[in-house]
């Protein structure tokens, strides 16, 4: 990524009632580093480094998205990383609007130039990252909880907008930038 790259990612934004409920989420595990509310997102394809001239070619591609809004449904809890893991995800169910805006947003990115690698889809919000080993109380406390309540299941209304974001790498984890909103109000 040379200097003046943007790191970019485009996310489906959470409806309040959602993000409440992941909140309160959250503050169950008591372990790790939270999301802010507001960081709070399904990611639909991750961009990494652009050029501002592909940002505004990206962005006129957005913009021409016509999708209706999209029904978030939690259908559980994960640890993402493996035998070492690094944050704890709410999985969000793949229902036919949420894959079709992802194909889109992907195809959108690769019309803009941008060299997006295929990867499987897999919606989810993370709601924790684990910025190093986790202690060995820690990955009790997390067992404990994934256990008790990994099966959890929450619906958080529609999501009615989609957002280009600009991710700022910090010491103390990634600040988002929204750049721009795009509604999902139109028969897709």
């Amino acid at each position: 990524m040379s200097r003046g790259d943007l790191r970019l990612f485009v996310a489906l934004d959470l409806p309040e009632p959602l993000r409440e409920a992941l909140m309160d989420v959250q503050d169950g595990l008591g372990v790790g580093r939270e999301v802010p509310e507001d960081d709070l997102h399904v990611t639909l394809a991750f961009l990494d480094g652009q050029n501002p001239q592909v940002v505004e070619v990206l962005h006129d591609m957005l913009s021409a998205i016509r999708m209706v809004p999209v029904r978030l449904t939690v259908k559980g809890l994960e640890l993402f990383g493996g035998r070492r893991p690094n944050l704890v995800a709410a999985l969000v169910e793949k229902v036919p609007e949420l894959a079709a805006l992802q194909e889109k947003v992907a195809q959108a990115a690769r019309m803009a130039g941008i060299d997006l690698p295929r990867r499987r889809f897999r919606p989810h919000v993370t709601l924790l990252r684990f910025p190093g080993a986790l202690s060995p109380e820690g990955r009790e406390r997390i067992a404990a909880y994934m256990a008790a309540h990994g099966d959890i299941a929450l619906d958080g209304s529609e999501a009615v907008t989609f957002s280009l974001y600009q991710s700022h790498l910090r010491a103390g984890g990634p600040v988002y930038e929204a750049l721009a909103r795009y509604p999902l109000t139109a028969a897709g």
